[in-house]
């Protein structure tokens, strides 16, 4: 028996309600984790708002795990009790979750459960998009669309960790200049100067090879006219909505428009989660890699760090503790 935050209707969030939460019996290929850090995302706002598509009532807040393993089932092989690990799972705002084991990774020693919390869905997110979808590889240029964010702060560390060029935009001046300080080599404000002449200045009109996009209308037209030739645009998220349209000039270019989801693709397991264990790990055991972590909460202040999604001031992830 444990706490966690519930959810019975849809909301504002007063809804979030913390509450005893029985898991029953473990399941013999499940893996009970007791939660020390838990990562927040934008997607759990429309989760709990109830625009989140094929999200069921009621349901357990949360999509992000680090703790411990405090029990596992007969027929899982590959973790023990006592387990430091992390992972995407739902349910994880609570005091113990139950966890599918392909979705768990053993946590580098070098990172803090803080840190491990922030990784699951925004780093294995921008891996997917970059990797496994577009193909990335050294010397490329890349436009990462809400660099500030879960998944647009991860990928601007995995592109400049792959030796690539990257630009970074953003609707707040503070965003953009903290990405200028881990890397990013050119940033611009899509509020106040046109993304496409930035991005043909900046890289000398050759345009940007890979984009990955996020935003939606607002920014759609100027991100597909940043692009050069065989660019590939990939699209991993609706934070400014879900309808966009774009001129079908783009076969000049011969652009290729991507879209994906982590949960749906079948990709995601065959390929995305067996090399971010190989590479990723590695690399965030060696500090080669660092997560993003923006500000650190009590579990008890999850209302708050809802507000501050909404408000969208923070760089990185906001994590809650237990």
């Amino acid at each position: 028996m444990g706490g966690g935050y519930f959810v019975e209707s849809f909301g504002g969030p007063e809804v979030m309600k913390w509450v005893d939460i029985n898991l029953g019996i473990l399941q013999p290929n499940s893996v009970r984790v007791e939660v020390k850090a838990s990562g927040i995302n934008f997607a759990e706002t429309r989760m709990r708002a109830g625009d989140y598509s094929g999200q069921p009532l009621p349901f357990v807040m949360g999509m992000e795990v680090a703790g411990i393993v405090e029990s596992v089932g007969d027929e899982v092989a590959d973790f023990s009790v006592g387990d430091r690990v992390f992972g995407r799972v739902r349910g994880a705002h609570a005091e113990l979750v139950d966890c599918d084991p392909m979705h768990l990774m053993p946590m580098p020693k070098k990172l803090s459960f803080e840190e491990a919390a922030a990784i699951p869905v925004g780093w294995l997110t921008a891996w997917h998009a970059l990797y496994t979808v577009a193909g990335m590889h050294r010397d490329q240029r890349v436009l990462v669309e809400s660099v500030g964010g879960s998944v647009g702060s991860a990928a601007l560390e995995i592109a400049l960790q792959e030796g690539c060029w990257v630009l970074g935009t953003a609707s707040r001046d503070d965003k953009l200049k903290q990405a200028k300080e881990r890397g990013a080599h050119a940033v611009v404000n899509y509020m106040e100067k046109s993304i496409s002449e930035v991005a043909k200045e900046t890289t000398q009109d050759h345009g940007i090879d890979i984009s990955l996009m996020t935003v939606g209308s607002a920014t759609a037209d100027q991100l597909i006219d940043s692009m050069g030739m065989d660019g590939k645009v990939v699209m991993f998220g609706s934070t400014g909505g879900r309808d966009i349209s774009f001129n079908l000039a783009i076969g000049i270019l011969n652009l290729q428009l991507l879209s994906m989801s982590i949960s749906t693709s079948p990709a995601f397991f065959e390929k995305t989660m067996p090399d971010f264990r190989k590479r990723a790990l590695p690399l965030f055991e060696s500090g080669e890699l660092s997560p993003v972590v923006d500000t650190i909460l009590p579990m008890s202040e999850l209302v708050r760090a809802h507000q501050m999604i909404d408000e969208r001031s923070h760089y990185g992830k906001i994590i809650l503790i237990n």
